[in-house]
């Protein structure tokens, strides 16, 4: 593992590094299939016993299969670039080549970050340096160890470096950033400010995805239909779960459309089955002493701070449910805690969002009336509608950006003969 995952602690090593893996992008095309055979034994490899409980693990799992990428690589490169072969164009023809170097700075937060975005840049035939934050070295460690034993041939790990060094270390920081052509930088405000202010190159292409939060809605009919509660519960609380409720996909509250003759207290206790069944199969192993006092806090003020209030939740930090009325969105959490909050109209909250919000996710009975709810949130600056249950399945356009697209050179070619 020595090979691919390095502490440094000088910026020659970062240059040195840089200039290997330049080399190897210059010497030879690698093929967009040859890359997915890789990534699907990869898949596989991760769901052995040392890693497959790592956080995310398996919705990694899930993005490497080539039923998952075939069909984006399609749409952002086009159908022929599956096997190397140039795309018509009218008179011309175009075929996507690498950026060369790509950088990625990823959230300190969320444990597949590291590997995920890696893969974004693999997939443009682009070389990749990652910085890992500290917090994610050993799991990083184990996740990468299985690419080494599915790739013996070195095909995609020869490609990749992944380096080790405090965030404090500026120079470190300024030597990786002057190697790079394109960098994904992923995190809260103050990190990605942080490392758009390094000296890239002028040329490096940037795709920038900073902190935002995500919502869901159901309309009345949705929320009320009692044969359907049971799912749509179970739903919610997947997209709450995953990623610990971190991830910028992740549901911070529920806006329910009030329905006459219906209680959301009634919903709110099936909401409340689904929060425990998905403990029982995915509980916490460890919590940071600071999220407790934060969730605890947040149940004492929201309880206190307006007498209709009411929450549900477990006697430790597990998982929270708090209960009111609104169409204001509280501060996030996270942690697990899912704020519910009955509205007249949907449109109130959707038309009140000011382009923080990255997903948002639905359950509508009245399809035409869902028509129109997208499209309030889309002018609004909502990047992803989707169904409830599937906040974070991890498909282009994110951010409302393509993700191989910004990491290559889309290169043209007309003929000299007609």
């Amino acid at each position: 593992m020595s090979e691919i995952i390095r502490v440094i602690d000088s910026t020659e090593e970062i240059s040195a590094l840089a200039t290997e893996l330049r080399e190897t992008v210059s010497a030879s095309e690698i093929a967009t299939n040859a890359i997915l055979d890789r990534f699907e034994a990869w898949g596989a490899a991760l769901g052995e016993r040392e890693t497959a409980d790592i956080p995310g693990v398996q919705f990694l799992r899930m993005w490497l299969r080539r039923g998952t990428l075939d069909p984006i690589i399609a749409r952002e490169l086009g159908r022929n670039a599956l096997c190397g072969g140039w795309m018509e164009d009218g008179h011309a023809r175009l075929k996507a080549y690498p950026l060369g170097i790509v950088g990625h700075w990823p959230a300190g937060n969320i444990e597949i970050q590291p590997a995920l975005s890696m893969t974004c840049a693999l997939l443009g035939g682009n070389a990749s340096l990652v910085r890992v934050p500290s917090g994610l070295d050993e799991l990083t460690r184990l996740i990468m160890g299985k690419l080494e034993q599915s790739d013996s041939a070195g095909v995609l790990t020869g490609r990749v470096r992944m380096l080790v060094f405090d965030h404090t270390r500026k120079d470190l920081q300024e030597a990786m950033a002057r190697s790079v052509d394109g960098a994904m930088i992923w995190g809260g405000e103050e990190a990605v400010l942080n490392v758009r202010g390094l000296p890239f190159p002028h040329w490096a292409r940037l795709a920038i995805f900073g902190p935002r939060i995500s919502i869901a809605a159901m309309d009345a009919d949705s929320w009320s239909d009692t044969e359907g509660e049971e799912s749509w519960c179970r739903r919610i609380a997947r997209d709450v779960w995953q990623f610990d409720q971190q991830a910028c996909s992740s549901p911070q509250v529920l806006f329910l459309e009030k329905k006459a003759g219906h209680s959301s207290q009634e919903f709110v206790q099936s909401l409340k089955k689904a929060f425990e069944s998905e403990n029982q199969l995915h509980p916490r192993p460890t919590i940071h002493a600071g999220l407790t006092t934060v969730i605890c806090q947040a149940r004492a003020s929201w309880l206190l701070d307006n007498a209709a209030n009411s929450a549900v939740f477990t006697q430790g930090p597990d998982w929270t449910i708090l209960l009111g009325s609104g169409s204001e969105i509280p501060k996030p959490t996270q942690g697990k805690t899912l704020a519910v909050l009955e509205v007249d109209d949907l449109l109130d909250p959707i038309g009140k969002l000011d382009g923080n919000v990255q997903t948002l996710g639905l359950a509508m009975a009245d399809s035409t009336r869902e028509i129109q709810l997208a499209s309030l949130a889309a002018r609004r600056g909502v990047d992803r509608i989707v169904k409830l249950g599937r906040m974070h399945v991890f498909a282009p356009p994110w951010d409302g950006v393509d993700l191989i697209r910004p990491m290559v050179r889309m290169v043209r070619h007309v003929p000299s003969v007609d």
